[in-house]
């Protein structure tokens, strides 16, 4: 195998039992946000292309360097268009995070458009980013990319907690990630993730990961470090912590009242 080509460190870790730690990327449009990302020393980075403006260009270049910088690039697609996946994953991304999957139909369709034949039927196009363009046979080039492209399934509703069990059994997806906002607005309880029946459903949907040898990861809780250890315990192996505007506004904000509190002479 060719040096240039890159692993999926994120794969990685989660297959040795590790910890993955994330951030997301909402705003920031410039490819520095991959160099700070490892250097605060996230594993993984998602650029969300559901609630922001980022273009594919500009998400492909964050991408790219991410590569660079041992921190995995992976991408929210903004619906379940095969277009949306694919497209990212040709300019970079080593994995992609499909939004609203509820049923194991939806998740089955996303393994079918990102898997190259036999698993799938996903469009070859030869070498690319993720390959660090290295000469390869088409053959391997399939291989490697079927090996090393993470796809997750978003829960982010109360039907699709009720089919974790069916989603996790689909054979391709590999881990089950809960949007806890859009969960718990669903639930019309909007931000109460210590609720009862959002635990329930954090162990519902880690019970239906456990089962079936997936991995289990959580969005949107952020801020409350022992109820992260409590998801963590649970079995919640890939966490994303934050995002570049949560955390350029919580420091800005310290930062502001810390300065607004300096005495006038």
């Amino acid at each position: 195998m060719s040096k240039e080509v890159q692993p999926n460190l994120t794969k990685q870790k989660l297959q040795a039992g590790k910890l993955v730690l994330c951030i997301g990327v909402n705003q920031m449009r410039t490819p520095n946000i991959a160099m700070i990302a490892g250097a605060c020393g996230f594993d993984a980075l998602y650029i969300d292309l559901e609630h922001n403006p980022t273009s594919l260009e500009s998400a492909s270049a964050i991408c790219v360097a991410a590569l660079g910088s041992g921190v995995t690039p992976i991408v929210r697609v903004s619906s379940h268009h095969p277009h949306d996946a694919t497209r990212i994953l040709d300019c970079g991304a080593q994995g992609v995070m499909v939004p609203h999957i509820d049923t194991a139909e939806e998740a089955a369709s996303v393994v079918e458009n990102c898997m190259f034949a036999p698993r799938g039927h996903r469009s070859a196009s030869g070498s690319g980013p993720a390959l660090g363009y290295a000469a390869m046979p088409q053959a391997a080039i399939n291989r490697h990319l079927n090996e090393h492209t993470l796809l997750i399934a978003m829960l982010e509703t109360p039907a699709a907690i009720e089919n974790a069990d069916a989603i996790a059994a689909v054979d391709g997806i590999d881990m089950l990630h809960i949007g806890s906002t859009d969960l718990s607005t669903e639930m019309g309880i909007p931000g109460d993730y210590k609720h009862d029946r959002m635990r329930a459903a954090y162990e519902a949907t880690a019970k239906a990961a456990r089962r079936h040898g997936k991995w289990m990861g959580v969005g949107g809780v952020r801020e409350d470090l022992q109820f992260q250890a409590w998801l963590v315990q649970l079995g919640v192996r890939y966490l994303t912590g934050g995002s570049d505007t949560g955390y350029i506004l919580s420091a800005g904000r310290a930062d502001v009242q810390r300065l607004r509190n300096v005495p006038l002479t």
